[in-house]
């Protein structure tokens, strides 16, 4: 019953835009469909660009570097020839993140499932990103709790955690360094979290940009009209 309710919702907002003639030959359940599967697709492909070797390392839109308070710090380390353990935490933060990302799979699946509405409403009538913006209301919590223990397994086999946590500690009480950027762990989640949603950002516009280039045809239909 709920989804042939948000299904007829879906198809009047859709009518409700200002719209080409090729809006008129589409279905209730074809606006349904072509929601969802932009907005898992967008997903899906984000996951599995960032959820690999190189996935954050070898992107520098998303690349994590050392925290902006530590970077006069790292900047003297390789002045004395020791950049080698800095690269070596910046690898290992980066190479931890690209493990944890693929636990947003499921939960982004899970919260299209989920989709109320309003959701439905706000996605269809936002701007560029709101279908991006709902996931990480809906997901982002999660997403933290499931990234935090992989991240900390990660690290774990990063040889300068330790020294990286005592020293940020002593800088952050001096109020050097950011409270938040005193733990590693939670640096390189938060860190995951928005490269995640950047790149979920850039697949959704991209989708609404040129939907007849996604290749799937019931998008290529409903947001093809809507252009």
């Amino acid at each position: 019953m709920r989804s042939a309710v948000l299904a007829c919702c879906v198809f009047a907002l859709v009518r409700a835009v200002p719209a080409h003639a090729q809006l008129e030959s589409i279905t209730s359940r074809e606006a349904t469909a072509a929601l969802k599967a932009a907005l898992e697709k967008g997903s899906t492909a984000a996951v599995a660009r960032l959820g690999r070797t190189d996935g954050f390392f070898g992107n520098p839109q998303v690349k994590i570097a050392l925290p902006e308070s530590l970077q006069r710090t790292e900047n003297l380390v390789r002045r004395f020839g020791l950049g080698r353990y800095a690269d070596e935490l910046i690898l290992g933060m980066n190479r931890a993140a690209e493990a944890a990302v693929p636990e947003a799979k499921q939960l982004f699946v899970d919260s299209v499932r989920k989709m109320t509405l309003q959701d439905a409403k706000g996605i269809l009538q936002g701007g560029d990103t709101a279908g991006t913006e709902y996931f990480r209301r809906t997901t982002e919590a999660q997403l933290r709790k499931r990234f935090l223990p992989i991240v900390q397994r990660s690290t774990e086999r990063v040889g300068l955690v330790q020294q990286y946590d005592d020293y940020a500690e002593k800088v952050a009480a001096l109020g050097l360094v950011k409270k938040e950027d005193a733990n590693l762990e939670e640096y390189v989640a938060q860190k995951t979290l928005d490269g995640l949603f950047f790149m979920v950002a850039e697949e959704e516009k991209a989708i609404r940009k040129d939907p007849i280039g996604t290749g799937t045809a019931i998008i290529k239909k409903v947001f093809g009209a809507l252009l």
